[in-house]
Formats: C-alpha cells, structure tokens, sequence
C-alpha cells in the first residue's frame, strides 16, 4: 500500500469515528504525512529483567494501541544506553531519570514528551536520612559521619544532595570525603535505607518518599527522620530522538496523557511504579542543568 493510499484510509477512520461519536488518540495519526511502520521504547532497568520484558512489553501494547503503530521495547544496561540508543536512532523514545533526560538533551539532542506522576506529584525532593535516636539533627552533625548514597548517577541518591552539600560549603572540589569520614554507594534505594537502619551508616542520601516505599512497616518508617532536603527535582519520563516526525510525537503524548485513565493503573504500577503523565517542557530542566555543570557530569560513550 502506498503513502497516498494509507493516508487516506486513515483519514477515513477518523472521519467515522469523529461522526460516532468515538473520540480516540488513535486516528490523530492521520495528522503525520507517512506512517511509521512501528516504534522502539527503550526501557532503564530498575527490576528483574525478566519482569522488567513482561511489564514493559504490557506498556508498549496498550501505548501501541492508543498511538496506531505497532511499538517494540528495547533494555538498555543502564540509562547511559538510553542515551546512546537515542543518540544512534536505534530507538525512538525512551524512559529517563530527570539527570539522564539533560544529558539525553545534550548529547543526542532528545526532546522530552510527557513526564511521569509519581507518588501523585511531578517532583519529588531528596533528603538526608538518619536515625531518629541518633543525636543528629542537622546537615553540619554530620561531618566526619559515614553515609550511604545510592549511586554516582542518582539525581535524588547523589547528584542533588551533593549540590546542596556543594552550595552550604560544606563539600570542597565535588568530593564528599572532605565532609564525610566514609562514603558508601549502597547500588539502589532500599539499599541505601536498609543500611541505615542496621547501623552500617550514619545517614543516607534518598528521595523524600523512599521510606514509605521502601520500608512499609510503620515501626521501621518512624525509626528515621531527615536532616536536610533539597529544592523539587522535576520528574523526567519519556524522550523522544531527534528527528523523530514531531506530528507523531504530539500522537505520543496525547496517547501518554490518555493512559492516566484507570484502566492503564496497573500497566503503569507494574512498570515503574507510577500514577500517570504529564505535559512537560524543556525548561523545566534548567534546575537539573545547573546540578549537572556543578558536579561536572558527563556521558562517557561506551
């Protein structure tokens, strides 16, 4: 079938379902002059993986369907192979942390689409967490401490707390060794709480709402407080590569805005743990890329 052909039969789907009265994101894609034959969603991998394949494979067939063109999943080994993926059009959209979408933006010119709702919001913060019963009670108690971080990548597991330790004055040359006595990288969240409470650490760098997620027992949830949080971290989401045709990627997002309805709830559980999405520009990175070029942050190609 040839564009012509394929356009026009489109745009008598739409025709029909416009006059019954049946309103769906599906025949915007009418709007694009040719069709895409399908799409590839990079995923970061923040699960099993073998979870990971059947959860976002549910994802990409319900967004599928809502878009009209067929979207396969690619895992990429963290979210620097998002980036890449992007960067080499070896995929199209892909699912980022708020640090990864800024140097997504960067490095491969990436766009993004819509970001998540998490949590109900579309920040969140990062917060210094210690022992209730521990006798600190502010950021400076804990210089010559030891504390878990979550990793060198983490926007509210490092990046941020690092920043605000930067702009206090209290970390010199962006290394946390000139305040802490040891610096631990616990690899994940959980990790990161977990060794607090079993005393490893004297505190750990995590986002506002990981006790909650994290802990659930309400016994080991009161057992911790904060010290110090940062300013709102803008959730990142789904980014689109350069180049992409930008009539299906405004498709993407209405069919995006269109899975906060509560039949995509569990999809959206299932896969990252998130309520929905939003619309979201560019702009509202600027924060992010003023954490980046403070701790100096890079992609290295692999």
């Amino acid at each position: 079938m040839n564009g012509k052909s394929r356009l026009r039969k489109l745009i008598s789907l739409a025709l029909l379902l416009a006059l019954s009265g049946l309103y769906s994101v599906v025949y915007q894609i009418a709007e694009a002059a040719e069709a895409p034959k399908g799409l590839i969603l990079a995923l970061t991998p923040s699960q099993d993986p073998t979870a990971l394949q059947v959860h976002g494979k549910a994802f990409a067939d319900a967004l599928a369907k809502l878009v009209g063109v067929p979207i396969k999943i690619y895992i990429a080994s963290d979210f620097a192979g998002v980036v890449e993926a992007l960067r080499n059009k070896t995929v199209d959209l892909g699912f980022l942390h708020p640090v990864g979408y800024v140097l997504a933006n960067r490095e491969a010119r990436a766009q993004i689409v819509a970001k998540d709702i998490w949590h109900g919001k579309t920040s969140y913060t990062a917060r210094f967490f210690v022992r209730k019963d521990s006798g600190i009670k502010s950021l400076e108690d804990l210089r010559g401490k030891t504390i878990a971080f979550v990793d060198p990548a983490s926007s509210s597991g490092y990046i941020y707390p690092m920043v605000l330790l930067m702009k206090k004055g209290l970390v010199k040359g962006r290394d946390p060794k000139t305040f802490f006595k040891e610096v631990y990288f616990a690899g994940s969240h959980d990790a990161a709480l977990l060794a607090l409470l079993n005393g490893s650490v004297d505190a750990a760098a995590s986002f506002d709402m990981a006790r909650e997620q994290y802990l659930k027992e309400k016994e080991r949830i009161e057992r911790l407080t904060y010290v110090a949080e940062t300013p709102p971290i803008p959730e990142a989401g789904i980014a689109a590569r350069e180049g992409l045709d930008t009539a299906l990627v405004k498709i993407v997002e209405k069919a995006l805005l269109a899975m906060n309805a509560p039949e995509y709830k569990t999809i959206l559980k299932n896969l990252y743990n998130i309520d929905g999405f939003a619309p979201a520009k560019d702009s509202e990175y600027d924060p992010v890329r003023e954490a980046v070029d403070m701790m100096g942050l890079t992609l290295k190609r692999k």
